[in-house]
């Protein structure tokens, strides 16, 4: 059975984030789920993506993109449902990783300086990228006014969810076979890490775009969909 693929934005974007490649997906024929990731905590947020990968009938090729890396690696984690795995500009932890861990193992993240916390009234605090902030730190590849209504539209992310380490030993990529997308200028998640955590999943493959930013499902749909179609067609085969 043709598996149905399952996008997971990450902090500080939504699931609109996916809109160009749900377009091209569609144009394949390919059934696409665009899931809203609550970036409220890591084991509540995989909780949530494995009852909607629970939803589909058939398998599902998980995606994540950024912070929704670390989500998809755990719901993927045991589940039979879920027959590949694609990071796009993502996290791949292993056990006990968080994602601000990982984003400080190589240099060339200018995050922090670019983030405001904020308390919220059922405690804790929440992290948004300033506004102004925004285009050179997330989405320095897409037009100024696309970026603007990004960062418009943005999700805050809990710092529990982007703390909190990886609470399995079965990490999805360890068993799932995997494909990366990275823009070689993420200010976000350094390519450098990315490049590591790639070689760690033993990714059946990598695509690198240059130039590219860590808004590669906005600026660059169809390297994306790309690698999406072939992780479809290997599982599928």
């Amino acid at each position: 059975m043709k598996p149905t693929v399952v996008l997971v934005h990450g902090a500080f974007a939504e699931s609109a984030s996916w809109n160009g490649v749900v377009a091209r997906l569609r144009e394949r024929s390919v059934d696409v789920v665009a899931a809203a990731n609550p970036l409220r905590g890591l084991a509540g947020d995989a909780a949530y993506v494995r009852d909607v990968v629970a939803s589909v009938d058939g398998p599902v090729v998980l995606v994540g993109h950024s912070y929704g890396g670390m989500v998809v690696t755990a719901a993927a984690a045991g589940n039979e449902q879920v027959a590949g795995l694609v990071y796009v500009c993502a996290f791949a932890p292993d056990q006990g990783e968080s994602a601000f861990g990982l984003s400080t193992k190589f240099p060339g993240s200018t995050l922090g300086e670019a983030v405001d916390a904020h308390l919220v009234s059922t405690g804790g605090v929440e992290l948004v990228i300033r506004p102004s902030a925004f285009h050179a730190q997330f989405a320095a590849d897409v037009p100024a006014a696309q970026a603007a209504l990004m960062a418009a539209t943005q999700r805050p992310v809990t710092q529990d969810a982007l703390t909190a380490g990886l609470p399995t030993d079965q990490p999805g990529w360890k068993t799932i076979p995997s494909w990366f997308v990275i823009g070689d200028q993420d200010r976000n998640i350094p390519a450098e890490l990315q490049r590591f955590l790639a070689a760690r999943a033993g990714a059946k493959d990598v695509r690198e775009v240059a130039g590219g930013s860590h808004a590669l499902s906005v600026s660059r749909p169809d390297v994306v969909t790309e690698s999406i179609l072939d992780a479809v067609a290997a599982v599928s085969a």
